[in-house]
């Protein structure tokens, strides 16, 4: 359900007037004339832009958590290119199922409740009438006023039904495809998790070439960067504190299986 496409304003315009405080160009968004084509392009820019963004952090920290451990514990590259190959693999499968699982999930889940309240609006309107009142009444609303909003949305059953499931459920219908949304998020975690391990692809080709490792956590820490900048597109952050964020928790990350790595290295 998206009623962006009724709107006669830019969203994205009208999130960075937002941004600037600029109240002008807050105005011209949102008088803005526009094509539905054109806003339904930038729905479906977004609407997967959190499996792209959460599936490549997740597999280039990761991966490069298997490749510092390695190094900590002195291990030969091939290990790194084993266990990271095979991390890429195993947790790129896993993330997109569970991906494409939780989707399914919330969206059965969303169906299920969209129809025992359609079912209510239909057969008991009184009672779910009494609902909204004493839901807009919590707000900070005036009892006559809610009683006033609520009969006029009770004359339309789905903008009723569609109101009820924010209002009440907290859940807004979604149509996002599990299959792609699963498809997105492993195919990011494939392609970011393999910049920490480029490093030692390379160095097969390149005999005698030295740190490795170092490449790999430059290589690394410039690509979380940059994930962590392209995040703002979901969270709304700065997008510099975004990026040295995520650099932070990285190198954390890192930190913490390079010791392990050290520590256990004995055992090898």
């Amino acid at each position: 359900m998206h009623y962006n496409t009724m709107l006669t304003r830019s969203l994205d315009k009208a999130k960075e007037a937002y941004k600037k405080r600029d109240s002008g160009a807050s105005r011209k968004a949102h008088n803005r004339e526009h094509t539905e084509a054109d806003e339904e392009h930038t729905q479906g820019q977004g609407r997967y832009i959190k499996s792209l963004v959460y599936g490549g952090l997740d597999g280039i920290i990761t991966t490069f958590a298997v490749v510092a451990g390695v190094a900590g514990a002195a291990l030969s590259p091939g290990i790194v290119l084993i266990l990271g190959f095979a991390n890429l693999i195993a947790d790129g499968l896993s993330m997109a199922i569970g991906d494409y699982l939780s989707t399914r999930a919330e969206q059965e889940y969303s169906r299920a409740e969209r129809e025992r309240e359609l079912w209510e609006v239909n057969y008991y309107p009184e009672g779910e009438k009494q609902e909204m009142v004493e839901l807009y009444v919590d707000k900070g609303l005036d009892q006559v006023d809610a009683e006033t909003i609520v009969d006029i949305l009770s004359k339309n059953d789905k903008a009723w039904v569609d109101i009820m499931m924010v209002e009440e459920l907290g859940l807004v219908d979604d149509d996002v495809s599990p299959v792609k949304n699963a498809l997105i998020t492993f195919v990011s975690f494939l392609v970011f998790g393999f910049i920490p391990v480029v490093a030692y692809v390379i160095a097969r080709f390149i005999p005698g070439m030295e740190n490795t490792f170092l490449l790999a956590g430059v290589l690394t820490g410039a690509t979380l960067f940059l994930l962590g900048a392209l995040k703002v597109r979901v969270t709304g952050m700065s997008w510099w504190k975004s990026g040295l964020e995520m650099f932070t928790l990285g190198g954390i990350t890192a930190g913490a299986a390079y010791g392990i790595g050290v520590l256990l290295s004995g055992l090898a």
